[in-house]
């Protein structure tokens, strides 16, 4: 039922309840009250002795009609005397033939009006806000409302300062092979972060143009990242690190003996309601074995590395140091690990290999020379946290994505169609506990 039928109905039960004799017009609201009414109004519940405030102003005074109750106010009020519903004039400038229209109620039902209604939210359809506060609820990019809780539980939109149950860091060597698939493979990584929601990244051999694919994506903005756009852009390829926590501090350097300007990254992160942490990534320097010797495996190279990270780290009491390590237990030795220290897929997977660099489980890497190797690893020191787990990612390949690759065999040269995975390494997710 409309506000107007309401006032007219209650108008014609009073009216038939009492003769107009016995009845008294309310000087306020002008509602017809029965005698019984004695002492105040039925509808404003003004007292029947008081003079109305309209008394006294002009018949020709502007008046404008209230939407939610239909009383006529005069212009002066800014909200109807009655029910509280804000003047239409209050959210936009309105002229006096709209506000002494006895019939603009009526013939302006079907405009939307924010300021109309809040009385009578009850006769409303019930749509999906309801039940929830406005405060509650966010509008996504697909134009679905979700509870702002169940973002924040995905921190998407943290802040609060709630202790975190578990930290998730990836590691991934992106692989910066510009000719293959570069873009899709990108946004495949892309579609695990979003899948696997780590708080903290590691990447190897990110070059400009994978920076730019990963700006642009929607999962960016969730992150700050260790290196800046204009950093981005002025070197050949790089290592750096995301996180979604506070990041207090980061840095980069460079190691003493590389002949292929390969540093350590370092960044000081702040968990909510947990001990800082010291994230840290790296790309060692890689075997390149080729001819004429086929010798060239920077072994020593790699070890000095390895030791002048852990010397730049260890005095910190919660350090995950994660990345491209290259290392080849056979060629290079154990990893040069103090007291405390932990490589993390030995820990928590023994026997098994660890291969995240394996001719043999990525088939986009099935037309190379045999190769299988654990060049990417996790080392921890941690005296606040201990480890929940790890697990390889990126081991799907893409739908519908395929590249040929010529293989040279016994003379003759084939044409090999393989599939695209996102990188020719698997990544590594790790996931730290509180102690």
């Amino acid at each position: 039922m409309s506000a107007t039928r309401f006032f007219r109905l209650l108008t014609t039960l009073a009216m038939s309840s009492s003769s107009s004799s016995s009845s008294w017009s309310c000087t306020k609201c002008t509602f017809l009250n029965s005698p019984s009414q004695k002492l105040n109004c039925m509808i404003c519940l003004t007292p029947l002795s008081t003079p109305s405030p309209l008394s006294a102003s002009s018949n020709d005074e502007p008046k404008w009609a209230c939407k939610g109750c239909t009383f006529l106010n005069t212009y002066k009020n800014s909200s109807c005397e009655i029910c509280g519903t804000r003047s239409p004039s209050s959210s936009s400038l309105l002229g006096f033939d709209y506000l002494t229209d006895s019939g603009s109620l009526e013939s302006n039902n079907n405009n939307t009006n924010n300021s109309v209604g809040s009385v009578f939210f009850p006769l409303r359809r019930c749509s999906k806000r309801k039940a929830m506060e406005d405060d509650d609820v966010i509008e996504v990019d697909d134009g679905s409302v979700k509870k702002r809780n169940e973002i924040e539980s995905k921190g998407e939109a943290s802040g609060s300062g709630t202790a975190f149950s578990c930290v998730k860091i990836l590691t991934y060597n992106v692989w910066f092979r510009e000719d293959l698939e570069l873009s899709n493979r990108m946004r495949a990584i892309g579609h695990l972060i979003q899948l696997h929601s780590p708080h903290l990244i590691c990447f190897q051999e990110v070059i400009p143009e994978i920076y730019e694919v990963f700006r642009k994506s929607n999962w960016w903005k969730e992150y700050t990242c260790s290196v800046s756009v204009d950093a981005s852009q002025s070197r050949g390829y790089y290592c750096m690190l995301l996180s979604k926590v506070g990041m207090k501090s980061s840095s980069c350097k460079s190691f003493r003996n590389s002949i292929m300007g390969r540093d350590l990254s370092v960044a000081e992160v702040e968990v909510p309601g947990r001990k800082p942490l010291v994230l840290a990534t790296s790309h060692l320097e890689s075997p390149c074995p080729g001819p004429p010797k086929w010798d060239q495996m920077f072994s020593r190279e790699r070890v000095e590395q390895a030791n002048e990270a852990i010397e730049h780290l260890r005095a910190n009491p919660n350090v995950v140091f994660g990345g491209d390590m290259n290392w080849d237990d056979k060629l290079d030795g154990k990893f040069p690990l103090p007291d405390e220290w932990v490589d993390v897929w030995e820990v928590l997977k023994p026997g098994d290999p660890g291969f995240t660099y394996d001719t043999k489980a990525n088939p986009m890497l099935s037309g190379n020379r045999a190769l299988r190797k654990r060049l990417d690893r996790f080392f921890c020191r941690l005296d606040d946290y201990k480890l929940g787990g790890i697990e390889m990612v990126g081991k799907e390949a893409l739908p519908g994505l395929s590249y040929v690759k010529e293989k040279r065999v016994r003379g003759d040269v084939k044409k090999l169609e393989l599939p695209v995975l996102p990188s020719d390494h698997f990544g590594l997710l790790l996931t730290l506990l509180p102690k």
